[in-house]
């Protein structure tokens, strides 16, 4: 089907807005979404520039003409591709600012370039074949599936990822805007849109102008399930280890050669099979994960990051690998090695504690779009971590994708929706709640 006739097809059946006493409104959220994921932005992290690929611009600039066709004036993208616009307030209060913000940036572990989305429309249960590429998205393994039967579901060909992380906040947001452009006589304080680049690679707070921003408060629409609220994220390092060995001739190398890739497989051999690791922790526990090891004979460096709900559990992992390394040298006489530790983020929940009703008014406005709040942790992080210590405090709002990061992505159409519902319920609540403070 063209994407034309799809869209005239479809909007027939999109639902209003639950519980808004408003007119009729047809939500962009589609649409925009479906022309976003076929724009590649995928980042680099071996890139030094910001951002790390010049093709987010692709998509910023994009972004930036659609909220002027919004009537959004002050929309501008600077040069390191962030993306700074206003909703201004029409209260009769004095509202304080928030932002909302999501990236632009899709992840580097899987390809986002010819992103082919195919839409699964009235889901009713089981597998969902992805192309012809032989990969499925197996309901066994997606277990939140269950709660999407009727729902139009929106994934791949199986050749690429989708980009719902995080096109699918980006969209959301700009619907979010739309609403209120199209529904002038409901109340809100002004709403700073902030879209960045390469949060995927841990940057995308790197070159935020706070000053400039102006917002007291932000949310991130960057969560997964429908419903969902984060305000903990795991406090983060990342550690480099290189391993040096004595390149020599490998015909005359008895008892001269050491060989760091051996000493580098020693060290990753050494490190636990059945704890410390992403497979097999859930929950609060925390791990260590390698990630990248490059090399050859002479020298062989292995990435790692540190990761734990609690701050001081990260020196304690940091002393472990140093350990760990130190063992591996001894084991080939002659090797040594260096270990460098760099902070990437902190727990956002050592911020939000001190300002509780900024979480508190996202769960209020879950429920008032008709959902279930689900107040939880991330074992991950996002720009909101980074965002919170910079000193906007800033939890996490769900978008609605599944599966992040692989081919076998995918998103309701419908859990799009209810998420412009509950952004739009939030900025009302932040108007209202400066009301009644003043009465």
């Amino acid at each position: 089907m063209a994407i034309d006739l799809f869209f005239s097809t479809f909007s027939h059946h999109i639902p209003q807005f639950r519980g808004m006493n408003v007119p009729a409104y047809n939500y962009s959220v589609l649409e925009r979404f479906m022309r976003y994921v076929r724009i590649d932005t995928q980042s680099d992290p071996n890139s030094p520039t910001c951002p790390s690929t010049e093709k987010q611009k692709n998509l910023g600039r994009l972004l930036v003409q659609e909220l002027k066709d919004l009537g959004i004036g002050d929309a501008e993208m600077d040069e390191w591709g962030y993306i700074y616009a206003t909703l201004p307030s029409n209260s009769t209060r004095e509202v304080p600012v928030i932002c909302l913000c999501s990236h632009m940036d899709t992840s580097p572990e899987t390809s986002g370039k010819d992103v082919r989305p195919e839409i699964k429309r009235n889901y009713q249960g089981g597998d969902i074949p992805l192309g012809t590429s032989g990969i499925s998205i197996l309901e066994g393994e997606h277990p939140e599936l269950r709660h999407c039967l009727g729902h139009d579901i929106i994934c791949t060909d199986g050749t690429t990822l989708l980009g719902a992380d995080d096109k699918a906040g980006l969209a959301e947001i700009m619907d979010a805007i739309a609403f209120f452009q199209a529904n002038p006589h409901i109340p809100h304080g002004s709403v700073r849109i902030l879209f960045t680049p390469d949060e995927e690679i841990g940057r995308g707070a790197n070159k935020v102008n706070l000053s400039k921003l102006g917002a007291k408060y932000g949310y991130t629409v960057d969560g997964e399930s429908r419903g969902s609220i984060e305000d903990e994220t795991f406090s983060a390092d990342m550690a480099k280890i290189r391993f040096f060995g004595t390149n020599v001739h490998p015909g005359y190398a008895k008892g001269r050669l050491v060989n760091a890739l051996k000493v580098a497989g020693t060290f990753i051999d050494s490190l636990p099979k059945q704890e410390w690791s992403p497979e097999t922790t859930s929950g609060r526990q925390g791990f260590v994960h390698p990630y990248d090891m490059q090399g050859g004979v002479e020298t062989a460096t292995i990435t790692l990051i540190l990761r734990s709900f609690d701050d001081k559990d990260l020196a304690e992992y940091a002393h472990r690998l140093r350990a760990l390394a130190q063992a591996a040298v001894q084991a080939y006489p002659g090797a040594r090695f260096v270990i460098e530790l760099t902070e990437q983020y902190r727990n956002m929940k050592n911020v939000l504690k001190d300002c509780p009703e900024v979480v508190e008014f996202a769960v209020e406005a879950i429920s008032r779009a008709g959902m279930k709040p689900d107040l939880g942790s991330i074992r991950g992080g996002t720009d909101g971590s980074r965002l919170s210590f910079m000193g906007l405090p800033c939890p996490n709002l769900f978008a609605g994708g599944h599966s992040f990061h692989s081919k076998t992505e995918w998103i309701s159409v419908q859990d799009m929706q209810a998420a412009v519902d509950m952004l739009v319920e939030l900025v009302k609540i932040w108007d209202e709640k400066a009301q009644q403070e003043v009465a």
